[in-house]
């Protein structure tokens, strides 16, 4: 396994070394792991011990990301590592996130590697998913880097835990971006996610005066995220900060991990979510993890046709230009649109890289 060396971090007075890539600032001595247990502290620096190595890859739609607008219907290379730098104790991969083993991660691709790979496989783009990536950046951003050189683009699946300077170096690699706002409320992500709330805010924030193109998704779990109250502090606070036009998704939770006690997101949960969304402005809501085709439906704003109908991560009908406008009326879709729509459909293909 590929150990590297990091620049996010700095000598302590009292002898350790703090990791700077994310609000945890780990502070280590030599030897220790971070709370994501991939970057260490080792001789007196702390080092990647992942790079190059990864859980699996397989083939995704792109709407299985979730990312509704960009390059629609197209195959993305999916890949993460093992380890997070949250403690969601719902967490749907958990298997892979939590993993502590080196088997995780029997799979291994140096950056040129995979971008051949995605070429050779007809992949649009490749995503850093699974795990986040914010603790593997360096492996990202040379993925990316590599990838970019072939002209396939970039995806981050992240809960937007991230100190400012290291979030402003990985984002200059990435081209779109989806961002798991885990609920709105610092009582949840304090006593559930292991984390802060404000500083996914800060990333969102930033996000914006990027280019970026970004979607936000949030679990939705019964009586821990879903009340109504929550609902429109959080839609209220993305129209205003984010604008009516950033996609936002609300997904079923399944019980998993530690959660396993609590019942799964009933589907009406997820239509009412939607409601308040719409209600308070935001004009991009869908809904995940069941079968719902008005929650995944692309209505356009301008005349209100449904310009893309979707049934879980197949495309019923495309009424969209090939630069993203209606065909009905020539409103400009927010998003990235370069060319037809993809035909992948909804398939999820293991792929061996090497």
């Amino acid at each position: 396994m590929a150990v590297v060396s990091t620049a996010h971090w700095h000598r302590l007075d009292d002898g350790r070394v703090q990791c700077d890539v994310c609000p945890r600032n780990c502070r280590l001595h030599e030897g220790q792991r971070g709370f994501c247990f991939v970057r260490q502290r080792e001789h007196d620096e702390i080092v990647l011990t992942t790079y190059g190595r990864s859980s699996g890859f397989c083939i995704d739609p792109i709407e299985k990301k979730p990312l509704n607008h960009f390059l629609p219907g197209s195959p993305v290379l999916s890949f993460g590592t093992a380890g997070c730098n949250l403690g969601c104790r719902f967490c749907q991969n958990w298997d892979i996130s939590k993993s502590r083993e080196i088997d995780t991660l029997g799979s291994a691709a140096g950056p040129e590697e995979l971008a051949a790979a995605a070429e050779r496989l007809g992949c649009r783009s490749i995503a850093f998913t699974y795990n986040d990536p914010v603790i593997f950046m360096e492996y990202a951003m040379d993925v990316a880097d590599a990838c970019r050189a072939r002209g396939i683009k970039a995806v981050a699946v992240s809960a937007g835990y991230m100190n400012p300077a290291p979030r402003e170096e990985f984002y200059r690699h990435i081209d779109a971006a989806n961002i798991d706002l885990k609920a709105f409320s610092e009582h949840f992500y304090e006593k559930i996610t292991f984390a802060r709330l404000a500083s996914v805010l800060e990333t969102l924030e930033y996000l914006r005066g990027t280019d970026v193109w970004f979607e936000v998704t949030t679990l939705l779990i019964p009586d821990r995220n879903d009340g109504d109250d929550e609902l429109r502090r959080q839609c209220d606070w993305l129209l205003e900060h984010l604008g009516p036009d950033v996609p936002l998704h609300f997904s079923a939770f399944h019980p998993d991990f530690k959660m396993r006690d609590v019942p799964p997101t009933p589907p009406e949960t997820l239509r009412r979510a939607r409601r308040i969304a719409l209600d308070a402005g935001l004009r991009f809501v869908y809904t995940g993890n069941v079968h719902d085709p008005q929650g995944q439906t692309t209505r356009c704003p301008g005349c209100g046709a449904a310009a893309v109908e979707r049934d879980w991560y197949e495309m019923v009908s495309y009424r969209l230009t090939d630069d993203g406008h209606c065909a009905a009326c020539g409103y400009a879709m927010p998003g990235v649109y370069e060319g037809p729509v993809g035909s992948w459909g909804r398939r999820r293909l293991p792929v061996s890289v090497a």
